[in-house]
């Protein structure tokens, strides 16, 4: 479920980059049912960066038997998985029903049912249902909804094979959808933005249950889960204006979250400027204007059990 940071928590995970659609488990009271053609169509939009990031685990990470994908969503990196490494099992783990059987119809769809299961269930606990260990565990932005994130990698990292890897998409640069100076209101809009994200984040971390405060070191915190090898990259999501209809959408959808979580933050201006982009009527809108745009940076750390 799944910063940058980016927009986080699911209680706008649906509104969560984060995309990619995963969900993690104390928003128990969402009806993942009516949310999840919009998060499947987010993950979609993400594609391209994940293709990237695949292709550069298949260098890492060679012919696994079993992928776990901690945090699925609706399985839209999960049937990606299925297709890079043709022959891996694939585990798609996420507490909402709903989205795992998404999850499987997509899996039916692009003919990969045979190699893709699920199991529904909170993180990191439902782990250890898994029936074999994992040769990977990806976790996309999934363990920053998680109280105790060390503790949580280190059930991460106890659920590897011998030689296994676990890939940690965390961190990143956030999205920017939008120049400098649009025109209207204030130039330097989304560098505002940027602190109400941050600050909610902030919030988001802090009621979850049990709650760390944890420095966000994570090839440090990979190393005291008793992992080694540890890497990091980073990959551009880069669609560029003007945009399809999809990405106008998942603009619109990010900058009404934030209109909402900033309503203390911002000033009469930039929530003046916000409705502006947010009004389909408006030709200003984020619905009709050439110059939107989506470009962020995603950051994936590795690092492997010792055999």
């Amino acid at each position: 479920m799944a910063h940058d940071h980016h927009p986080h928590d699911r209680r706008s995970h649906a509104q969560h980059e984060d995309r990619h659609g995963h969900t993690h488990g104390h928003d128990t009271d969402l009806d993942w049912g009516v949310m999840a053609p919009e998060l499947e169509a987010q993950a979609e939009l993400f594609t391209p960066v994940h293709e990237r990031i695949m292709a550069w685990l298949a260098k890492e990470v060679t012919d696994p038997g079993l992928i776990v994908d901690a945090g699925s969503g609706p399985g839209v990196v999960a049937c990606l998985f299925a297709d890079i490494f043709p022959g891996a099992r694939i585990v798609a783990v996420d507490s909402a029903e709903p989205l795992l059987e998404r999850a499987r119809a997509r899996a039916v769809r692009q003919s990969v049912a045979d190699r893709l299961g699920t199991l529904a269930g909170e993180l990191p606990g439902v782990l250890d249902e898994l029936d074999y260990p994992a040769d990977l565990l990806w976790a996309s932005r999934s363990l920053h909804h998680l109280g105790d994130q060390r503790a949580a990698l280190a059930a991460f990292a106890a659920r590897l094979a011998p030689g296994g890897t676990l890939a940690l998409l965390e961190g990143g640069l956030s999205a920017r959808f939008l120049p400098r100076d649009i025109g209207i209101g204030r130039p330097g809009l989304q560098t505002r933005l940027d602190l109400v994200q941050e600050e909610w984040f902030a919030r988001m971390r802090a009621d979850l249950p049990g709650s760390v405060a944890e420095t966000e070191d994570w090839p440090a915190l990979l190393t005291s889960a008793g992992l080694q090898h540890t890497r990091t990259r980073s990959f551009l999501l880069d669609l560029p204006a003007p945009a399809t209809a999809r990405a106008r959408a998942y603009v619109a959808t990010q900058l009404s979250r934030l209109r909402d979580v900033g309503t203390e933050e911002l000033d009469a201006e930039d929530r003046a400027t916000l409705d502006r982009l947010l009004d389909p009527s408006d030709p200003a809108s984020v619905h009709h204007r050439p110059d939107v745009f989506v470009l962020a940076a995603y950051t994936v750390h590795t690092a492997v059990r010792p055999v």
